[in-house]
């Protein structure tokens, strides 16, 4: 499955948000699951930004979400994405 968070952020705040991105994104990573993550600036409107997540199955991330790590390191950012539908499930070709 991947998880995709948006945010909407302040041009001035971009260093800051990248830096917290970062953090959030490491913690991630230790997680039992996580294949891969990255995030990115948006190339046309470049106050929206993205946290992308691939992980083994909708357990692995939830389960992530309970870590203490997580819960210091990456819930307040997640907490600042844009109220959407972020979870989606990857098709499999073999």
């Amino acid at each position: 499955m991947l998880a995709i968070a948006r945010f909407n952020v302040a041009l001035g705040d971009v260093a800051h948000f990248e830096a917290e991105l970062s953090t959030a994104l490491d913690a991630l990573t230790h997680c039992a699951g996580f294949i891969r993550g990255e995030f990115g600036q948006n190339l046309d409107e470049s106050s929206l930004w993205t946290l992308v997540t691939y992980w083994e199955n909708v357990g692995s991330y939830r389960r992530a979400l309970s870590n203490n790590d997580v819960k210091m390191n990456a819930i307040p950012v997640l907490a600042r994405a844009i109220d959407e539908p972020g979870a989606y499930e990857r098709p499999y070709s073999e």
